[in-house]
């Protein structure tokens, strides 16, 4: 599958923005998605995921309460929408699949990786 990321952006702090990840060539309906991002200069970090067969979640501790994933009914589209953000929010942010049954947020169990979107929150 094939997955391509919309919506990053330029916002300020405490604003909003929803992230887009379509899947290209196949639905998510046997993936869980997850939603990383990576500072320049440090390692990617795991914000979100969502099992697609039961609609089960885990946040990341930095972002709980603020950011909510969330899959469209024809299983094609996931969303972050990313409310309250700060500085340290900034990064590029990539939508990721995995074929395993897991739902958490380890890098190396993902299997699909899309190009990413820029994030950049200013004060």
């Amino acid at each position: 599958v094939q997955l391509v990321e919309s919506g990053g952006g330029l916002v300020q702090s405490g604003g909003s923005l929803r992230l887009s990840c379509v899947a290209v060539g196949d639905d998510l309906e046997n993936y869980v998605i997850g939603w990383f991002r990576r500072v320049p200069g440090k390692e990617r970090e795991g914000v979100a995921c969502i099992k697609s067969q039961d609609g089960t979640i885990h946040y990341a501790p930095s972002v709980r309460g603020r950011f909510t994933i969330s899959l469209d009914n024809a299983k094609k589209v996931v969303f972050l929408q990313m409310n309250s953000l700060r500085r340290e929010d900034t990064a590029v942010y990539y939508c990721a699949a995995s074929t395993r049954t897991l739902l958490d947020l380890y890098e190396g169990g993902y299997d699909y990786w899309g190009q990413g979107t820029q994030v950049t929150v200013s004060s």
